[in-house]
């Protein structure tokens, strides 16, 4: 089976009108898991997203999907540091909801899918749209595998230590 190319001509054309601007770049200075950081991490898991929905033919609305995911983690704030965000997990979706809406504006799925995306780690943001539940699960999995990538640097170094 040849997997098919995803074309991002369409996910540039929304991602280039926020990730280019100085709020957002900012993220490049915060750490989201493991050596990644926000701004990496928000990009990749609005790739992740926008191709699950592309190659799926998910009928969605795809600028939200794109805008929601690059927004999802625009907390801009550094939580490894900084005591006064113990309990960030709780806590940074509506961070970054409040921060997105201020710099950005958003319209109510926008709004679903940065308030959600911690779900069910935060019980009572639930996911109220597809664009929610895609998000959710693709940050889902680039949050682990950027934090598996730690262990595996790690593991990798300490075998290579004894060996």
């Amino acid at each position: 089976m040849v997997k098919k190319e995803t074309d991002y001509a369409k996910f540039n054309e929304i991602a280039d009108k926020i990730i280019h601007t100085e709020k957002y770049e900012s993220m490049k200075n915060y750490i989201a898991h493991s050596d990644i950081t926000t701004y990496e991490h928000s990009v990749l898991v609005a790739k992740s997203a926008y191709n699950y929905a592309v190659n799926h033919k998910v009928k969605c609305d795809i600028e939200s999907l794109v805008r929601g995911a690059l927004l999802h983690d625009y907390f801009l704030y550094d939580w490894h540091k900084n005591p006064k965000f113990t309990f960030h997990g709780f806590k940074h979706a509506k961070i970054a909801m409040k921060n997105a809406e201020r710099d950005y504006g958003l319209n109510d799925k926008e709004k679903n899918i940065i308030l959600s995306h911690m779900f069910p780690l935060n019980l009572f943001s639930f996911p109220k749209c597809r664009e929610a539940w895609i998000v959710t699960m693709a940050d889902k999995k680039s949050a682990i595998t950027e934090t598996m990538r730690k262990y595996k640097k790690g593991y990798k170094n300490n075998t290579e230590r004894r060996g």
